[in-house]
């Protein structure tokens, strides 16, 4: 389980490109429960991942996952119970190494490093046997490096990675956003796969409202900083795009509005 608990991060303090990211929020998501995370660009979405990844230190609250308080927890020592997709499909792989030393680092994450070798040969068997699940043809392809794949085989694999070690909270941060249709289909397909298979409690950002209404059994909405809607239950099993869509744009015009409002009072005072 997650918990959050009135967190707020500032960057460039006391300046003039003084940003409010997040401004007391208070989040919590039950094991094996998967939230879709929506808002305009600015509203804190990205923001609210990396705090819990680990990213930056919050500047007040407390981050709990798994029974642990990790609030002041480094990000490399989180990695024992985060995994992480990014939005850009060559992030979170070595493009030099082959696809199975990647998935063998995966497979160590969060673990003391030693001398053994991490690839055995039984070790190699039960990554193809993983890769062969996902249906894309690459367990003949172990061997090759990993950067010779196209972006939507590259995120289906760092999808693998994440996985691995059945995380106690799986972050997917926009990992369809810079696939092509096809590939973020596919990529989708396996989202689901993976977090349905395992019940892994997963945290997804997206600015797609079909992804957003479709997948998962919860949506938030943020707004400059904070959670201005949660729908969970019989309701996020009602929820439509159109309806999200439509909630998305009442909250970009009210933000249009409060800066126009904003503008006027600063001229008053000129």
């Amino acid at each position: 389980m997650l918990e959050i608990n009135g967190i707020r991060k500032t960057f460039f303090p006391g300046t003039p490109n003084e940003v409010r990211a997040l401004q007391g929020v208070d989040f919590k998501i039950e094991e094996g429960s998967w939230v879709c995370v929506v808002g305009t660009n600015g509203s804190g979405k990205s923001t609210l991942l990396n705090a819990v990844a680990g990213t930056f230190f919050v500047d007040e609250g407390t981050i709990r996952l798994a029974d642990k308080n990790i609030t002041r927890w480094p990000e490399h020592k989180r990695a024992r119970l985060v995994g992480r997709v990014f939005q850009d499909p060559f992030s979170g792989t070595a493009p030099s190494m082959t696809i199975a030393e990647n998935l063998a680092m995966a497979a160590r994450r969060g673990l003391r490093r030693g001398l053994l070798p991490a690839l055995t040969s039984t070790k190699k068997n039960d990554l193809r046997d993983r890769v062969a699940a996902m249906g894309l043809g690459l367990e003949d392809r172990l061997d090759n490096p990993i950067g010779t794949l196209s972006g939507g085989q590259r995120q289906s694999l760092t999808l693998l990675m994440a996985g691995l070690r059945r995380p106690s909270i799986l972050l997917l941060d926009e990992h369809t956003a810079a696939l092509d249709p096809k590939s973020a289909d596919q990529v989708i397909h396996l989202t689901q796969q993976f977090i349905e298979k395992d019940r892994l409690t997963t945290m997804m950002v997206t600015h797609s409202m079909p992804q957003a209404a479709s997948l998962g059994d919860r949506v938030i909405m943020m707004d400059r900083g904070r959670i201005v809607m949660d729908i969970s239950g019989q309701e996020k099993k009602r929820l439509r795009p159109e309806g999200l869509l439509a909630k998305f744009e009442e909250l970009r015009r009210a933000n249009q509005l409060d800066e126009a409002a904003a503008e006027i009072l600063r001229a008053q005072y000129i």
